[in-house]
């Protein structure tokens, strides 16, 4: 992508942490599939740096640092016992890769034959946010896992190109957080009271 300043090829890496680096290389390399290329023993004994290929010259970085703080789901982590999905501000929600559309259906088999738990949601532009079969409203297929340090990991294809009409919102500011409060209390408020 280009603009007057800076000409972007896409995100380099993003870099993550981990507890145990031979689980997440078992995991990321052995169950994704996503081949272990470069590592690094950073200096004085302070830790590792792993890098994987996930594809068109992008890769996804692990650090173990052996004293690293424990997980904060909630906080720096979607909480698996939660409802929300929320997390702290400059955290990291979720992780997505893109995978090609044709192959979406395979690839959740093939994930779940090698015992990962896959929830698919086909995003939709709806009032439920979703479809249950890809139709026109569907923008995009969604497969959602974890990987072994409970990073929230998304596999996603695309069902067709941005439009004009996918920008359709105001952008929020954090003065509006009382107004979203309100709506959602009213929303679960209503849904309990269908239930």
């Amino acid at each position: 992508m280009n603009n007057e300043n800076f000409e972007y090829r896409g995100v380099n890496h993003v870099a993550l942490v981990c507890k145990d680096m031979a689980k997440t290389v078992e995991f990321y390399d052995g169950v994704l599939g996503m081949k272990l290329v470069k590592t690094l023993d950073l200096p004085g004994g302070s830790g590792q740096h792993f890098f994987f290929d996930a594809g068109s010259g992008t890769t996804i970085a692990f650090f173990w640092f052996p004293d690293a703080p424990a997980a904060a789901p909630g906080i720096a982590s979607q909480n698996t016992r939660g409802k929300s999905i929320a997390t702290a501000h400059a955290s990291m929600n979720h992780l997505a890769i893109t995978i090609p559309l044709e192959k979406f259906d395979e690839y959740a088999e093939r994930l779940r034959a090698k015992g990962l738990d896959i929830r698919i949601i086909n995003h939709a532009d709806n009032d439920h946010g979703y479809t249950e079969d890809v139709t026109e409203e569907t923008w995009i297929r969604s497969m959602y896992f974890r990987d072994p340090d409970g990073i929230a990991m998304e596999l996603a294809a695309y069902t067709r190109a941005f439009t004009a009409k996918d920008i359709a919102h105001q952008p929020a500011r954090f003065a509006d957080r009382e107004k979203y409060l309100a709506a959602r209390a009213s929303s679960h408020a209503m849904k309990s009271q269908e239930d």
